[in-house]
């Protein structure tokens, strides 16, 4: 009996590795699901006609990503998981209470694990002033605004870590910015405040974003800051329901129909693409209406569902997914929309537009040198180039970094890891970098 039952055993994994195997051949190969990025079609040689000596581990990881029913057994094999265990079988997605689900990735801002240090949130919010400073120069209305992690809002259906605190590194930026006078939009407050009395949740439950009516809420929102009017959340123009495939429970489900039902606008919107890119998730999209005023907006995935809204209330807007946040576009209003799991992005991209010229400062003390970098192949404002180095220590939270050029004083941009940013006239090159350690002011002779 046990000779017989091994022998089905290796008979059923036998007929099952060449069903998966040759299954290829009749239905060709599995298609990625939700947002994998699957391996590339292996090469006996590579671009410059030398053999691939990896061939091997490339078929290997090509089967792997591509055999009969994989998206099927995957699905199969989550479910099973959630089943029995309670747990998602995506280390991606994190399998929330009443069906809900929650992008893994937001895990650490909800147990406040992880979080940036008082030096980094500082950094963040001084870049965030030094772009506002430069908007308002120009005469253009500035506004930042973070897009709230779903279980910074919904936390009731996420499973219990024993850990919650009541201030988050969004938070804090935001007292930050009310300290250096930076006008930012709190969408904490305002969808927290109308998911109270909403029908039903501002989000989607299988996935990580809000939903058009959170979307609604939100352009009404930033249209009020820069003084248009505007009524999409309370207009009665949203269908109930419709469904809608998240795009966590694609991730864990890739081979399931999502049945989540959500709302739906249906409202008029009244704009035309200039751009020839219009798919929602574009790197730019631009558009024009019969609106008045101009709108410059860098946003993420949040802004798949807002922007036909923004679209309708301006002029002309540019929608931008660049993460470099590129200034010197001219417009009337400027959003920047972040967010929350990504804060981390405000120090490690660098905007493009001019540093400003500060006083000189007295430096207290010289104490050795640093190298910096000018960097060639990035985008820089007309007649300026990007310098880029790193400070051999942490300087005194809140302290700003400040670079002298040819008699002059710019302030930089603070980067993560004790990095700096800053742009210079094309030609000079930077002299020394000076920030605050122990409140005193300490200099360093910069070299390249």
């Amino acid at each position: 009996m046990k000779k017989l039952f091994s022998l089905i055993f290796v008979a059923a994994f036998l007929l099952l590795s060449v069903t998966l195997s040759l299954g290829i051949l009749v239905a060709g190969p599995s298609e990625a699901g939700a947002n994998e990025v699957l391996s590339k079609d292996p090469a006996l040689f590579d671009k410059e006609g030398n053999f691939n000596t990896n061939i091997l581990s490339d078929v290997s990881a090509w089967i792997n990503d591509h055999f009969f029913l994989r998206q099927e057994l995957i699905s199969a094999n989550n479910a099973m998981t959630a089943t029995l265990f309670r747990t998602s079988g995506e280390d991606s997605v994190i399998l929330g209470k009443n069906g809900w689900l929650y992008y893994g990735s937001t895990l650490d801002d909800y147990t406040g694990l992880n979080g940036m240090t008082e030096q980094e949130r500082y950094a963040a919010a001084n870049n965030i002033a030094l772009m506002a400073e430069y908007c308002e120069d120009q005469g253009r209305e500035f506004r930042f605004m973070i897009a709230p992690n779903k279980n910074s809002l919904y936390s009731q259906f996420m499973p219990d870590y024993g850990v919650k605190p009541d201030i988050h590194d969004a938070h804090r930026l935001h007292g930050l910015l009310s300290d250096m006078d930076v006008p930012y939009i709190d969408l904490f407050a305002v969808i927290g405040d109308a998911s109270v009395t909403a029908v039903s949740s501002l989000y989607f439950a299988h996935d990580s974003h809000w939903n058009d009516m959170g979307a609604a809420l939100a352009a009404d929102t930033i249209n009020a800051q820069f003084g248009v009017e505007s009524s999409y959340y309370e207009s009665n123009n949203f269908k109930y329901p419709y469904n809608h495939s998240g795009d966590l429970f694609e991730m864990v489900y890739p081979a399931f129909q999502d049945g989540e039902d959500s709302w739906l606008w249906c409202g008029p919107l009244e704009f035309e693409y200039t751009s020839k890119a219009t798919r929602p998730d574009s790197i730019t999209l631009t558009t024009a209406s019969e609106k008045d005023g101009s709108l410059l907006v860098y946003r993420d995935s949040f802004g798949n569902l807002l922007y036909p809204f923004l679209a309708d209330s301006y002029g002309a807007v540019r929608f931008s997914r660049s993460t470099a946040y590129d200034l010197t576009y001219e417009s009337d209003f400027v959003l920047i929309e972040l967010v929350e799991r990504n804060l981390d992005y405000l120090i490690t991209y660098i905007p493009v537009m001019e540093s400003p010229v500060r006083e000189i400062i007295a430096v207290e003390k010289t104490m050795g040198t640093v190298e910096a970098a000018l960097q060639e192949k990035v985008k820089a404002p007309e007649g300026l180039k990007l310098w880029k180095g790193t400070l051999p220590e942490t300087p005194d939270a809140g302290s700003a970094i400040y670079v002298s050029c040819d008699g002059t004083v710019y302030e930089a941009f603070c980067l993560a890891e004790n990095g700096f940013a800053v742009y210079l006239p094309e030609g000079k090159q930077p002299s020394a970098v000076a920030a605050m350690y122990d409140s005193q002011m300490l200099a360093y002779e910069l070299v390249s």
